[in-house]
């Protein structure tokens, strides 16, 4: 039997895919190994929203390659966010390069790369986010409610790998949900690079979830603070199971950084919407992204971040060096700020 071995670089969704391909993998035969060294199957679930993720994918396909001496026959496959320009650069380095909605075709791309016989998909999907995932925990679990994003920072690359906004039903999610917490799950978190987007109705999902007996609670990741309503602040102070907890990204604290980020809101507008959120929950707990060293960004613009951490008093933030990824708007602005800066920055 052949095996195979899962790399995952990157976020809580990038998780959520590897999940279901688990769940493709052991429909065909393949049986899971942690040893990258044995495995005859390595996939790489990548993120190409930085740069130096794609770094680090250089750095293991010499690994890999170097391991595949022992074992000729072992096959790299790439998928996960990945930008059509590290398609293009990873072409001759990879075996099968694939696009994560694609995975459904895994057992005919594996047949194709092998020339060999594998046990044919007996899945018969046609939507990747309705394989049931095998979880990597017992007790903790990601349901992506959505995928893609229609937003178009001017930094991210998410619409370029994953496409446009696609909710999943409603019924499909809560339904996901309750066979989770009869099996035991405790801590469910639901994912969407913009989750407040949901469709048709996000506030209307929360709430059939809270509505479910059971000893769990729920967080969700990410919210655009655009879209945060009234709504949701009232819900999140008044539900039985869902945490206290809020990621709110503001990614600046100056209008012109955020303007070159084409993020539409104003830092006077974020500050009133999170100390709304604080006044009426008063016990939450704030998180933040931010990105340091965007083009542009001159000292007063980043002293502006700094004052705005001080007078928000985030309970945790993701703080991230700006790096240029091919295809978005920001790759075409002037990297004027220098690496040596931006880890100055990043250490404030």
């Amino acid at each position: 039997m052949s095996n195979y071995h899962l790399f995952i670089l990157g976020c809580q969704m990038n998780i959520s895919d590897a999940e279901r391909l688990r769940t493709v993998l052991n429909s065909i035969g393949y049986s899971e190994t942690k040893d990258e060294k044995i495995a005859d199957l390595i996939i790489l679930v990548a993120c190409s929203v930085r740069q130096t993720a794609i770094d680090r994918v250089h750095g293991k396909l010499v690994v890999w390659k170097r391991q595949k001496i022992k074992n000729p026959n072992r096959k790299i496959a790439l998928t996960g966010c990945v930008l059509q320009a590290d398609k293009k650069q990873f072409a001759n380095r990879f075996d099968i390069i694939f696009d994560i909605k694609d995975m459904i075709k895994l057992p005919e791309l594996l047949n194709e790369s092998t020339n060999q016989r594998i046990i044919p998909n007996t899945l018969n999907l046609k939507n990747y986010l309705t394989i049931k995932p095998a979880q990597f925990s017992y007790t903790s679990a990601q349901i992506p409610i959505m995928t893609g994003c229609d937003n178009f920072c001017s930094y991210c690359a998410v619409p370029y790998t994953r496409d446009r906004e696609t909710s999943r039903s409603q019924k499909e999610i809560v339904a996901e949900v309750k066979d989770l917490i009869r099996q035991g799950y405790k801590n469910i978190t639901l994912l969407g690079q913009n989750v407040n987007s949901y469709k048709p109705s996000f506030i209307d999902l929360v709430k059939k979830i809270d509505a479910i007996s059971g000893d769990y609670w729920v967080r969700f990741i990410s919210n655009h603070p655009k879209d945060f309503s009234e709504n949701l602040i009232t819900f999140l102070k008044n539900s039985k199971h869902f945490a206290k907890y809020i990621h709110l990204p503001v990614q600046s604290g100056s209008d012109k950084i955020l303007k070159l980020m084409r993020r539409p809101y104003k830092i006077a507008e974020y500050i009133k919407l999170a100390k709304k959120i604080k006044k009426n929950i008063p016990d939450i707990c704030l998180s933040t992204d931010i990105i340091v060293g965007f083009p542009g960004e001159t000292k007063a613009d980043f002293e502006k971040s700094c004052a705005l951490f001080k007078k928000i008093k985030y309970d945790l933030a993701y703080i991230s060096q700006y790096s240029p990824r091919p295809g978005t708007v920001a790759s075409k602005l002037q990297n004027n700020v220098l690496r040596t800066e931006k880890k100055l920055r990043k250490k404030k």
